[in-house]
């Protein structure tokens, strides 16, 4: 890995593996969490909506600099970072049928929802995580770890829109199931 990051153009580059991510992006925004978002969301505070288009940017930033990153074929990385992409491209995968299977007056709760509160988002996590492997690209980990960082900061202001549409079931659903990864708590 160098300092200096790789920047050329090829047909091997990273931008390869951003094409799912921006196919699954545009179908979950367009078909999906557009149908479900509640029609009246609360103004957010002004860091919130500040770090949403920050978010944003960084995303679109990340997909053109994708263009420019040359993977690093036939290395121990790239297949290690194989893995980890893949992984996360099926979490997404996973979570957006579960997404779509539940009925739009109930939260999502079935399927992977089950273990996590944000499966998409620990499936996006994967996804940038893999591309920076396969690429060795130390700017592309910064990216991934900011995109990290703005989740989770944002999630709890995404939970407390859902709560304020779904109310008891998803407050039940909240209290059962982790907000990251783990084994759902047993009703007492």
């Amino acid at each position: 890995m160098s300092w200096i990051p790789d920047f050329e153009i090829g047909i091997w580059n990273a931008w390869i593996f951003i094409i799912p991510d921006i196919v699954f992006w545009i179908s979950g925004v367009k078909f999906l969490f557009s149908k479900r978002m509640p029609e009246a969301v609360p103004p957010s505070k002004r860091k919130e909506k500040i770090l949403s288009y920050l978010l944003v940017i960084v995303m679109f930033g990340s997909f053109f600099y994708s263009v420019f990153l040359p993977l690093k074929l036939g290395t121990i990385w790239f297949y290690a970072g194989l893995i980890v992409y893949l992984g996360g491209l099926v979490l997404v995968a996973i979570a957006m049928l579960n997404f779509a299977a539940t009925p739009m007056n109930k939260p999502v709760t079935k399927g992977i929802y089950r273990y996590s509160r944000n499966p998409m988002f620990i499936g996006w996590f994967l996804i940038y995580f893999g591309i920076a492997i396969v690429s060795i690209s130390w700017v592309f980990l910064l990216i991934t770890i900011f995109f990290i960082f703005i989740t989770v900061y944002l999630s709890p202001f995404e939970e407390a829109v859902t709560l304020g549409h779904y109310g008891k079931p998803y407050k039940e659903y909240m209290e059962k199931t982790p907000q990251w990864l783990g084994f759902p708590k047993s009703k007492k």
